[in-house]
């Protein structure tokens, strides 16, 4: 498996280019970013239907997936923090690492937070970017504080044994879905939370969610520059739409899709509709973003 040392810690990284074939010089490349406790397993085969049209780089960030600190990095990776920005410098190193110098970006849940700073930080590497499952929310201390505690149980309680449990995956997605995805999926999604570094999840946790957050956040959206599609699961529990809705309402390049019947994985439960969505968005020549963002339901 590929790796490539970045900030101190071998990041997994992997291609899917048509047909599998050797990478195609001038190609335009597509970089998928994952979200929390997950891994680039995830985005594979949205990454196959768009191989038409670029080469698609997918990463396991660090501390998640196959991206895992050894010991002897832990303390000194530890100390760079939590913060959501230093993902997005992670990011920068790796499209240098590989000599890329402008990409598109497909993100999702938290890692569409961290690409939101990645566009922010370094605008003149990106030429699109289409965000998944993200926006805006207001500070509310007592449900912050329960999700913490919550949240903080959840990461402590991962005996490797949980994996081994038949109707563990089925339970596990419950709440992050609408409509049905395969046994193998929701299974690797088990495995990617169960392998997840704990520092790093219970750190990602209470930076992606918290008072900062929801100030920073609408600031970083409204700075963006390069053409966006935010897109959102109509039924989405972990990130509900109308929070999308409010993220594309403060920027003039945001433009807005629902897919309808989906929740917080539109492109797994409902695939042909999304991949619509952003191929739609993906056909529009640079400028011609409408001047209002629009909610477009696609479908």
């Amino acid at each position: 498996m590929p790796h490539l040392l970045i900030q101190g810690v071998e990041h997994y990284y992997e291609w899917i280019t048509q047909g599998n074939a050797e990478r195609t010089p001038g190609k335009p490349v597509m970089v998928f970013i994952h979200g929390w406790a997950g891994s680039a397993r995830y985005w594979r085969s949205t990454a196959r239907a768009l191989s038409d049209r670029y080469d698609c780089l997918l990463y396991d960030m660090r501390g998640f997936g196959r991206s895992q600190l050894q010991p002897d990095q832990q303390d000194a990776v530890l100390a760079r923090g939590y913060e959501l920005a230093t993902f997005a410098d992670d990011l920068a190193a790796l499209l240098t690492a590989l000599g890329l110098e402008r990409v598109d970006i497909n993100a999702h849940s938290m890692g569409a937070s961290i690409a939101v700073f990645f566009l922010n930080r370094y605008p003149q590497r990106v030429n699109r970017a289409i965000l998944t499952c993200n926006g805006i929310f207001e500070y509310d201390k007592a449900a912050f504080d329960a999700f913490y505690r919550f949240g903080g149980y959840v990461v402590k309680f991962r005996p490797p044994w949980l994996a081994h449990i038949p109707t563990m995956p089925r339970w596990f997605m419950a709440r992050f879905l609408s409509r049905p995805i395969p046994a193998a999926e929701k299974q690797a999604f088990l495995q990617d939370f169960l392998d997840a570094n704990y520092d790093i999840a219970l750190g990602t946790i209470f930076t992606s969610v918290s008072q900062r957050a929801t100030e920073v956040m609408p600031q970083e959206f409204a700075q963006i520059t390069v053409p966006t599609l935010l897109v959102s699961g109509e039924k989405d529990q972990i990130t509900p739409a109308e929070l999308g809705r409010r993220a594309a309402l403060l920027n003039f390049n945001l433009r807005y899709a629902l897919i309808p019947n989906t929740g917080h994985f539109p492109m797994l439960e409902d695939a042909p509709t999304y991949l619509q969505a952003v191929r739609s968005f993906l056909a529009q020549q640079p400028g011609t973003t409408p001047p209002t963002p629009v909610p477009a339901s696609a479908g």
